[in-house]
């Protein structure tokens, strides 16, 4: 056929427009549905901790990334040949399906961060790397049509299909089906998706791949070869930029949000639905709501991205809306940029892949870089201060062509307009030192960010007042921590010890989360003190259990944190923590915290996943079972389902305590132990602890579990003063591996209140 003829045969063939949208938002759905569905099926396996979706998204990225440069590649070649080699893929990675986790021996301390994404590839890597690539490469199809005009539009309904499928799962999936229901559903879709793309394979069969001439490179760019098609370095060099910066923010205030809230799947996929939205609202032919959102984004970014260096260990929902608020201003006008800086239609498979090797950069900047080479999340400001030197900043006042000002004049205004919003700072400083903000603080912020704004025409200029801001606002305590050596990190946290001399008091905080303090008082050592008072219920069970079960009863307890539980020890016992991070054992070992080796010194650690430990151990190994393990300011969901229970009973003995503590902000975990009590046959109640002194003491909630109810008799009894209560009504079901959603225990009025 001739290419005449070939042409005339492509024209008479319909553009398809509706097909392929269709497709590309079936293929993105279930792109994005599918990884909180996999990272939800390996939490009994992985943990809640942030760095394990970081470490996930990483994986993604990565499997994101091959599938565009697949794309890439496959679109060079002749149409044919393309939709059978991709359809022949999609076909055999099928045998894949359903997908389950694989069977990969647990990893030793401190390997999970290579763990973790190895787990994950060979889960769901095969097809996940199929599924990327059909976004790419459909909409190169439905390029080749002749009158099929440009495919732009068709990225941005990628990524509200993307979106969709993200929330998608924590509002109807995860409530409604159990796992196995999901991967099952999911297998469907993939199955209707091949279908779509068989459509529109046989749409464009006769198609050709065309590659027209290069575009010649802009005056004094060097260009690089990348197959057929020249690039300008630059250019490339501006892409790869504008794409990793929001990755990584986008990864860093998830662990903001995981660590500072809790840890749960639909926080997860709130920072990567906003990234996703950002692409629609970015890459969309009406560019409107791009401009205005590019118009306020100095305000924005002074506003917000000045809280980036607050370290305090009292998070509040405002920051955390201050912080998604950030990350999609900054987003949609980074995308923005990028979408003005697009290639022709002939290098679009390029410039995705391209945009894919920014966005696997910066999440391996954040998921990887950042927790060794950072003690707390520098990444974050880091990414926002970046962000600030690439994002288009629209002149206010004309100060560069203003009639009949005198630049001279002009030069000496803006450096005193400067020097005012160091004075600013500097008050300001002062002010938020405070524990509560007040309206001082409001209004000097204000003012600042206003100077800023007269200043935005000169983008140095711009920048240092957002230091100012990040620095006046609590950066300067944040870089005196990590200067005094009060902080570190692991792939399971930022840990920050705080002393207060006056209150001869030492603190290991979790993001907002008290994990545990000691007195400094040598008199005081030994003193039990936040959660675990003479008052709680993990003190009235260990101060009774000689009498429950001898002087030499075996205590285990889950989550090790200050070791301040070792100090209800008596003698003739036994105990063993069970830890997952060696960063927090490393504080009861170099003289930090002193509970352990001064209250139990010969007691046993066991470092890893406290449920894999305790599947191995003999059974009734235990008489007393205390689970203690926060991640930040929940205990992560795979220590609350009925299979995690049943583990704790087999390691208990016959007539063995559960001790559990149930203490959260935002979520009601009651009804939901209730349940699983109730399913197992188990005898339940609970003791709230209001102490009188909030010095030292924190309100908590105990509940002790057992088989045999004669055991909480003895405990109410053995302290009347202090008394135990029945658990509320149970939820409808009890939480399991396989389904378990965390909607309906959220406590909105207090997640509003804190607003």
């Amino acid at each position: 056929m001739s290419q005449a003829e070939a042409s005339q045969t492509e024209s008479s063939q319909p553009v398809g427009r509706f097909l392929f949208v269709t497709t590309i938002l079936v293929g993105s759905f279930l792109l994005f549905l599918v990884q909180p569905m996999v990272a939800r099926m390996a939490l009994p396996r992985l943990g809640g901790a942030p760095n394990v979706w970081n470490s996930a998204m990483l994986v993604y990225q990565a499997l994101l990334l091959a599938g565009y440069a697949y794309a890439h590649r496959l679109s060079r070649v002749a149409m044919p040949k393309q939709a059978i080699i991709h359809l022949g893929l999609f076909v055999v990675f099928a045998v894949t399906l359903p997908i389950v986790l694989v069977r990969l021996p647990s990893p030793s301390p401190g390997w999970e961060v290579l763990w973790v994404p190895l787990f994950l590839v060979l889960t769901v890597g095969p097809v996940f790397f199929i599924v990327s690539a059909q976004a790419p490469l459909m909409q190169r199809w439905f390029a080749a049509h002749p009158s099929a005009g440009a495919p732009w539009a068709l990225y941005a309904a990628s990524n509200l299909g993307s979106f969709a499928g993200l929330i998608a799962y924590p509002l109807v999936a995860e409530p409604l089906l159990s796992l196995k229901s999901q991967s099952l559903v999911w297998s469907l879709g993939y199955g209707v998706l091949i279908v779509l793309v068989l459509l529109c394979a046989r749409l464009r069969w006769r198609g050709r791949p065309a590659v027209p001439a290069s575009a010649p490179a802009a005056e004094g760019e060097a260009t690089a070869s990348i197959g057929s098609h020249d690039v300008s370095r630059a250019r490339m060099i501006l892409w790869l930029a504008l794409s990793a910066i929001p990755s990584g923010l986008m990864l860093s205030t998830t662990t903001h949000l995981t660590t500072d809230i809790f840890a749960m799947p639909l926080l997860w996929v709130i920072p990567l639905g906003l990234y996703l939205l950002s692409f629609v609202v970015a890459f969309s032919d009406n560019r409107h709501f791009a401009w205005a959102v590019s118009l306020f984004g100095p305000v924005i970014m002074l506003l917000a991205g000045g809280l980036t260096m607050v370290s305090r260990h009292s998070g509040s929902m405002t920051l955390a809306l201050a912080s998604v608020m950030l990350l999609f201003s900054i987003a949609v006008t980074l995308h923005s940029r990028l979408y003005d800086f697009r290639p022709d239609t002939s290098r679009l498979t390029l410039f995705y892949l391209m945009m894919s090797v920014g966005g696997a950069l910066g999440g391996a900047f954040t998921a990887i870089v950042a927790p060794v080479v950072f003690d707390w999340v520098w990444e974050h400001p880091v990414l926002v201060l970046a962000a600030a030197l690439l994002m288009p900043l629209p002149e206010i006042l004309k100060w560069r062509t203003m009639e009949g000002l005198d630049p001279n004049m002009a030069r000496l205004t803006r450096l005193i307009l400067l020097g005012v919003a160091g004075f600013l700072a500097w008050l300001l400083y002062d002010v938020a030192a405070k524990a509560e903000p007040d309206i001082h603080r409001v209004y000097l912020t204000v003012m600042i960010c206003g100077v800023g704004l007269l200043l935005v025409a000169w983008r140095w200029m711009f920048v240092s007042v957002l230091v100012m801001l990040m620095l006046a606002q609590g950066g300067l305590k944040t870089i005196e921590t990590t200067l005094d050596g009060q902080r570190s990190r692991s792939y399971f946290g930022v840990y920050t010890i705080r002393e207060y001399p006056s209150r001869q008091i030492r603190m290991l905080v979790h993001g907002t989360t008290l994990h545990g303090q000691q007195s400094t008082d040598p008199e005081r050592l030994r003193e039990p003190s936040t959660y675990y008072g003479p008052g709680s219920g993990v003190a009235i069970s260990l101060n009774n259990a000689p009498r429950l079960y001898g002087d030499d009863a075996r205590v285990g307890v889950v989550g090790l944190g200050t070791g301040t539980l070792a100090c209800l020890r008596q003698p003739g016992q036994s105990w063993t923590f069970f830890e997952i991070d060696p960063a927090v054992l490393k504080f009861s070992h170099n003289g930090t915290f002193t509970y352990l080796d001064t209250c139990a010194p010969k007691a046993r650690v066991v470092l890893g996943d406290a449920r894999l430990e305790l599947g191995k151990i003999n059974p009734g190994s235990f008489d007393v079972l205390v689970i203690d393990a926060f991640s930040s300011d929940a205990i992560p969901l795979h220590l609350l389902t009925r299979e995690a229970m049943r583990v704790y009973l087999d390691a208990l003995s016959p007539r063995g305590l559960v001790v559990l503590h149930i203490s959260n902000r935002y979520i009601d975990l009651e009804p939901v132990v209730a349940a699983i009590s109730s399913e197992l046959g188990l005898a339940a109640a609970i003791r709230d602890d209001n102490p009188a002194d909030h010095t030292v003491l924190t309100s908590s909630s105990w509940v002790a579990l057992s088989r045999d109810p004669g055991q909480l008799k003895a405990l109410a009894q053995a302290q009347p003063d202090a008394p135990w209560r029945g658990l509320k009504s149970p939820a409808p079901h009890g939480w399991t591996d396989d389904h378990a959603s965390i909607l309906p225990f959220i406590r909105w009025n207090k997640l509003l209140g804190d607003l």
